[in-house]
């Protein structure tokens, strides 16, 4: 029982630095600063990295450890397609089962997450925004529903901070809350689930936006008409160019 709970809590605090945004997309996994973080040998990370593989999170290099998963554009539409399905059946089945005890958090969630908004707190508004989704499904009493949006929601996290939030994607996502939040109150189940959808659908875009930009940004090797080993040269000095990586 005791190495249960060690690999659970070991398994959920390294995913947790992951979909946090805590290591670059790409990046080596620091095994060991890992190791020492959480007090573990290699061996038990190890096992723990094998099940971050199976849910999407990191690549195994055979002999070298592990690597973060890098979002790719086909990756992050499919997540979404998914999720946006997931809320919009969780819109239905919300406003058709919630209890008024469920609405109540809900109401009180937002709440949470409006102050935090005004005053651009935004680590504490992520956790809101996320608790006010988490609470919808929660509220469908639909354990299966549960089981799979929580799935792929971790890995909806990790890619989520791939975006910038600017001003106006704030804004907009604040008042389609407003309206998720009115929809619910109403009970309105078929316009609690578009409201979800359309939400997902400008996340997913301005996430798209930016790794199309940094793809475009990213410099491309020469190839010399003699060798196609040759490093690339800045114009400027003569030195090696190095690869730059995208932030997460």
């Amino acid at each position: 029982m005791a190495k249960e709970f060690v690999h659970r809590q070991l398994l959920d605090g390294v995913r947790e630095l992951i979909v946090s945004g805590a290591f670059e997309f790409g990046s080596k996994v620091p095994e060991a600063m890992l190791c020492e973080r959480f007090g573990v040998s290699r061996t038990p990370l190890r096992e723990v990295l094998k099940v971050l593989a199976a849910e999407g999170h990191v690549d195994l290099l055979p002999n070298r450890g592990a690597q973060i998963k890098a979002a790719s554009a086909s990756e992050v539409r499919g997540l979404f397609d998914v999720t946006g399905a997931l809320e919009s059946l969780a819109g239905e089945q919300c406003c058709a089962r919630a209890s008024p005890e469920q609405v109540a958090l809900i109401e009180s969630l937002h709440e949470r997450m409006l102050r935090e908004w005004k005053r651009r707190d935004l680590p504490a508004y992520y956790a809101s925004n996320r608790g006010i989704h988490e609470a919808i499904v929660a509220a469908t009493g639909n354990p299966v529903l549960q089981e799979l949006y929580a799935q792929v929601n971790s890995r909806i996290r990790r890619v989520r901070f791939a975006s910038p939030m600017t001003e106006d994607i704030w804004n907009r996502a604040v008042a389609e809350h407003e309206g998720m939040l009115n929809a619910i109150q109403r009970r309105d189940g078929v316009a609690l689930a578009n409201i979800l959808k359309t939400h997902l659908l400008h996340k997913a875009e301005a996430i798209l936006s930016n790794l199309t930009d940094k793809e475009e940004a990213r410099p491309t090797r020469r190839v010399s008409s003699k060798s196609t080993t040759q490093t690339p040269m800045s114009v400027a000095n003569g030195t090696p160019q190095a690869d730059r990586k995208s932030a997460s």
